[in-house]
């Protein structure tokens, strides 16, 4: 039964992350956009400037770096770096479903099978929540290196030619930062993923069930396609709200470049969301929502609607 549940999670996952890769991908350029580029303009402009003040605000509107949406995003990148750009890092996503979603969708199972009252049948809000940080959080430290590997394959392309990292794959990745950075930067950033897991797995898997178990008690509709559909989308708004934060963070760490020699550009979680918030404002922490959402939406529709049906296809296994 336990085998059962992980097989399960991780193909259900496995198709989710893959399907929603290309929105994924365009949510982490949108949080890694003007993360290097306010001082630069100012600093080149200010030395003419210093004494014109009645100039300076005029020029000063075209310093920060333009605000890009999501379709504006995803086009420029087609434009700039082809159609097949929209999969970069898919390989990683694959090996991050494998080991980190089949990991906590498997864990979430076991106990919630073994939390659930036999008399009733349920299981209470808290204790759902509870074993969603515990299977998170374990699932995500497990996976940690191939989200590191998937972060930075996403972002490559953003960057000039010459500073550009050029993996050829997941594994090529992983095997190149643990020779040239060391082994421990494989988890970068990992108390930022457990967190971040941690959040999501609670909000998404516990609020689907509790959605689920809603809908079904009051009468509102059957066990069905509507049901899942319905539950699964309210799910991944909740996990997206929860989770933006972090994840802004949590790409910014995973992508900085550690030169030889030079300190770090973030000395930390929190010295990275202090850096972001005094020079982009707080607002920065929920850069790329909307496409957050408008993944976190979909992968979470298909997570639920595949697993439902694949627990049906393996009902007797």
């Amino acid at each position: 039964m336990g085998v059962k549940g992980f097989v399960e999670g991780g193909i259900a996952s496995i198709i989710a992350g893959c399907s929603t890769h290309p929105l994924d991908l365009i949510k982490v350029r949108m949080q890694l956009q003007g993360e290097n580029n306010l001082p630069k303009p100012v600093q080149n402009l200010r030395p003419a400037l210093a004494f014109q003040t009645g100039s300076t605000l005029h020029v000063a509107a075209a310093v920060p770096p333009p605000r890009v949406g999501p379709i504006s995003v995803g086009v420029r990148l087609v434009q700039q770096e082809g159609l097949a750009a929209l999969f970069s890092g898919v390989s990683a996503t694959v090996l991050r479903q494998t080991l980190y979603s089949t990991t906590r969708m498997g864990l979430y199972d076991v106990l919630k099978t073994k939390w659930t009252d036999s008399v009733t049948g349920t299981m209470p809000l808290g204790k759902k929540i509870e074993a969603g940080l515990i299977a998170g959080g374990i699932g995500a430290a497990v996976g940690n290196p191939a989200d590191v590997a998937m972060v930075r394959m996403q972002a490559d392309g953003r960057l000039p030619p010459a500073q550009r990292r050029n993996y050829k794959s997941v594994v090529d990745a992983i095997t190149r930062m643990a020779k040239q950075e060391g082994v421990t930067s494989l988890w970068r950033g990992s108390s930022l993923t457990v967190n971040r897991a941690m959040l999501v797995t609670a909000s998404q898997l516990a609020s689907y069930d509790q959605f689920k178990e809603m809908i079904l008690e009051n009468g509102v509709m059957r066990d069905g396609l509507g049901t899942h559909v319905t539950a699964s989308f309210a799910a991944g708004f909740v996990a997206a709200v929860a989770s933006n934060p972090i994840d802004v963070i949590k790409t910014r760490v995973m992508n900085m470049r550690v030169e030889p020699g030079e300190a770090p550009p973030y000395a930390g979680a929190l010295d990275c969301a202090l850096k972001t918030v005094r020079a982009e404002g707080p607002m920065a922490l929920y850069k790329g929502f909307i496409p957050t959402i408008s993944r976190q939406g979909p992968f979470t529709v298909v997570l639920f609607v595949t697993l439902e049906q694949v627990r049906k296809l393996l009902k007797d296994f």
